[in-house]
């Protein structure tokens, strides 16, 4: 079955964008995937399709309205999909939702813009809220490709080796360890002498071993989370191995 993907937006002409390129775009071509755009001012109001009104309350800016928001969610709701709404607000995505939300039939994106969205009809259709990160963003069309990518890639059929997908960043809860290639020596920078040794069960140590020190340095809150699943000592120290110097 074709994963499916709807986005909800005022600007329809920002996708596929990037989604279709390289890997994504691929798999658009070979109906891995679908994408289905909806131009939320079809949902809006009036002569002029409005789509947002000023705040209760007062305050800058304007708030799209749940009546318009309503409409178009529930124009496109089928196949149990769920709807997410990117904004700051929302709980950190993670890549297991990733994994969630590509096993399944498909999502709904709901692209915000101005101050947002009225917060009835989030509540209204169970719209799951997600942030991409501590930051703002214009709208919300740059973090639904952001969030589409990351699940199209990991369909069956759309990376070139299921070990692509196996050995990464946040697949056991760890950061990547660093890559190298050739040439082995270059501009004074050799490539660690383990990884040409030949010898696979050193280098998988070695693989782990940077993994953890990277982890520990750069998301220690990944670190932490990490130790209680595998159930290690909280209380032990921090690897001496775990040195910010050494990581670029």
């Amino acid at each position: 079955m074709t994963w499916q993907a709807t986005v909800l937006t005022l600007f329809p002409g920002m996708f596929p964008g990037p989604l279709g390129q390289s890997l994504a775009g691929r798999a658009l071509e070979d109906r891995l995937w679908s994408l289905d755009l909806r131009d939320l001012r079809d949902y809006g109001l009036g002569r002029h399709r409005t789509v947002d009104d000023t705040p209760f309350g007062g305050g800058a800016g304007m708030v799209m309205r749940p009546d318009v928001v309503a409409a178009a969610i529930r124009d496109v709701m089928a196949g149990g999909r769920p709807v997410i709404y990117p904004t700051p607000r929302g709980r950190q995505l993670r890549q297991e939702d990733v994994r969630r939300l590509s096993g399944g039939p498909g999502v709904v994106v709901l692209c915000g813009r101005y101050e947002g969205v009225d917060e009835r009809v989030l509540e209204a259709c169970a719209v799951e809220q997600v942030s991409i990160g501590d930051y703002v963003l214009s709208g919300g069309e740059m973090a639904a490709l952001v969030l589409l990518d990351s699940c199209v890639r990991l369909i069956p059929g759309v990376m070139g080796s299921d070990a692509s997908g196996a050995e990464e960043s946040f697949s056991d809860g760890l950061l990547e360890y660093p890559h190298y290639t050739k040439p082995a020596s270059w501009e004074g920078r050799d490539v660690p002498d383990i990884l040409l040794s030949g010898h696979h069960a050193a280098i998988a140590r070695w693989r782990q071993t940077e993994s953890e020190t990277a982890t520990q340095v750069r998301r220690p809150d990944l670190w932490a989370a990490y130790r209680r699943r595998t159930g290690q000592d909280m209380s032990d120290p921090v690897s001496p191995a775990a040195d910010p110097d050494r990581l670029h």
